[in-house]
């Protein structure tokens, strides 16, 4: 399933950055934008690429 939901560690796999550094991120309202589903954060792939595209953009 291709159009699935991506947990933290696939973010911080794509990213390339430590699980942690994505909560603090998320604490300070940085990143890309998650949504909590339950318990869990959960990110759409497409809204990860747009925000990495834009980091380059400033």
């Amino acid at each position: 399933m291709e159009n699935r939901l991506w947990g933290i560690h696939e973010l911080a796999a794509y990213l390339g950055v430590p699980k942690q550094t994505l909560y603090q991120w998320r604490t300070k309202g940085y990143g890309p934008p998650g949504r909590r589903i339950g318990k869990y954060v959960k990110y759409l792939p497409s809204e990860v690429e747009h925000w990495v595209k834009e980091q380059g953009a400033a």
